[in-house]
């Protein structure tokens, strides 16, 4: 079943997806008439998605899911992403919709919304960010007052304008189901007053089917830098003050509910450095060994070669190999442990937790990193558009930021993913792989300083130096990881697991550990040298 949901999404991603990634860099999205309209294809392609059933991966089988790992359902993103990653944005936020209905809205709102949001006949979105607010959730101003009369009694009118809102209006879908935080009256302030609300695009009858349309609007699409084809909505809610929404789980607790949408989100944004790495390492090794450019150093034979023979075009492909290998392995460690969470397994459960930060920063930076290799690969042609290797540097560039920056993620590691079972949970992990790597010294000697340092960082740091050091110590920790997760691939492919890779992943896999994994060992002074320096500079002086 695995092997054929793995092959069957790969085909489909190469058959629909792949084809609409570089008109949808070109054309993008367009709002006319305040309807955003989508590349001719686009359509299709997400009706084919729906009928195929890709949506429904992991979702309950009560409501029209397959009920199969959260695994599965991140390898579907990622074969769709690495396809075309704009578009992919869409299943992926409607994913997380789901787990936050599932997980905080009642049986009716489970009845109403869950099926169609499974099936991917409804789309769903996600909306925190305002304009004054930035990442700063608890300073929204957008507000829910109780309709306490009429055919909306028990409902909320909602009213304000939310930025960033990722596909947050097209036509692909039949409804949008957007998850908007809000603010009661007399809520209290920061984000112990914000609650969380369902607002529909279209009001649902109590048949189901879809009536008219609610008062919100896209105001906007943003102008970017990549994933043009992405819709990037401000949105406004209550214009005429008739904007109706619905609270999901409790009272004042809109941001715990939003987390659960947002975990899987970081997850599948993490994914987001893996799609781009590989598809940027398919394209630069094809135009390597297609590209024919001077003779090979040192040969006699002086008649030129592929570029993919020079020495340094081998290093940099081999640098984009192991590390999209290295990342994906990261990626798969973390969902494997959340499914194991899921079923019950407590340690496994907080184990993920502590990965989380780890894939969604550490991945993306490093998505950005493989795509710019990918570049210099290609050569002036590279810096060219029609070659395409561009967009994929482009379309990286947003994945360190959205979902929680990625010094928010660093953050998140070293104030509360450390504090687990007082430091137990991230100090068993580098146990774990000190052991492991016993034979590979660079790699156990990186997992016992990422546990010095994060005993440091627990027991003596202050918080500035706590967080003037996360960054780097995020990139270790998550190397740490990577490096022993490929440790193990190497180990099983030498002992006869996997026939195929038995060339290709010990050569892999040993570059990252003596390569990638001495970089990281490197930021060890970086991360415990203190934020004494950030501030040796007056605001002035720094901003001069």
């Amino acid at each position: 079943m695995v092997q054929a949901i793995v092959e069957g999404v790969g085909a489909f991603a190469a058959g629909e997806f792949a084809p609409l990634n570089r008109i949808g860099d070109l054309e993008g999205a367009k709002l006319e008439n305040n309807i955003v309209r989508l590349p001719d294809g686009y359509n299709a392609a997400y009706d084919q998605y729906v009928a195929q059933g890709w949506n429904a991966i992991a979702s309950p089988q009560e409501f029209g899911g397959q009920g199969l790992p959260f695994t599965l359902a991140c390898n579907v993103i990622e074969n769709l992403g690495a396809a075309n990653m704009a578009f992919t944005l869409l299943p992926m936020l409607s994913v997380g919709a789901i787990d936050a209905v599932e997980n905080h809205g009642n049986d009716e709102q489970k009845s109403v919304y869950l099926p169609k949001l499974v099936s991917g006949e409804w789309s769903g979105t996600m909306n925190l960010t305002e304009p004054q607010a930035g990442s700063d959730v608890g300073a929204l101003r957008s507000t829910a007052t109780p309709i306490e009369s009429g055919d909306h009694a028990g409902k909320y009118l909602i009213n304000g304008q939310k930025i960033y809102i990722t596909w947050g209006e097209h036509e692909l879908s039949k409804n949008i189901i957007h998850l908007v935080l809000a603010r009661l009256p007399g809520a209290p302030e920061g984000t112990r007053g914000i609650s969380l609300f369902i607002v529909p695009k279209y009001h649902v009858n109590d048949d189901g089917s879809l009536g008219s349309k609610n008062d919100l609007r896209c105001v906007s699409l943003e102008h970017k830098l990549g994933i043009n084809a992405s819709p990037t909505c401000v949105m406004s809610y209550g214009d005429n003050g008739e904007c109706i929404g619905e609270l999901i789980g409790e009272e004042n607790r809109g941001l715990a509910a939003m987390f659960t949408m947002m975990n899987n989100a970081r997850i599948n944004v993490g994914s987001q450095g893996v799609q781009i790495a590989e598809r940027a390492l398919q394209q630069a090794a094809y135009y390597a060994k297609d590209r024919v450019q001077s003779a090979r150093a040192g040969s006699p034979d002086r008649a030129p070669v592929a570029i993919i023979e020079h020495p340094d075009v081998r290093r940099m492909l081999l640098r984009m190999k192991s590390l999209t290998e290295a990342m994906r392995a990261l990626l798969y460690y973390t969902t494997g442990q959340v499914d194991r969470g899921t079923l019950g397994d407590a340690a496994a459960g907080a184990r993920g937790d502590v990965l989380v930060p780890m894939i969604k920063a550490w991945g993306t930076d490093t998505g950005i990193d493989v795509a710019s290799i990918g570049v210099q690969i290609h050569g002036g042609m590279g810096f060219v558009e029609e070659t395409g290797a561009a967009q994929h540097y482009r379309d990286a560039r947003i994945a360190p930021i959205y979902e929680g920056t990625n010094g928010i993620q660093a953050a998140d590691l070293v104030t509360r993913k450390l504090g687990l079972e007082n430091g137990e949970v991230y100090a068993r992990l580098m146990a774990d792989i000190a052991q492991a790597a016993a034979d590979e010294p660079a790699l156990a000697s990186l997992a016992q300083d990422c546990a010095a340092i994060a005993e440091w960082m627990r027991e003596t740091a202050s918080l500035d130096d706590k967080l003037a050091g996360s960054v780097p110590f995020c990139t270790m920790s998550a190397v740490a990881v990577a490096g022993w997760q490929m440790l193990l691939q190497k180990r099983a492919v030498e002992s006869g697991e996997a026939p195929s890779l038995a060339a290709i992943k010990p050569v892999t896999a040993q570059f990252f550990i003596d390569h990638v994994v001495p970089e990281a060992a490197g930021l060890k002074a970086s991360a415990t040298a203190g934020s004494d320096i950030f501030y040796a500079l007056t605001t002035d002086q720094l901003a001069g």
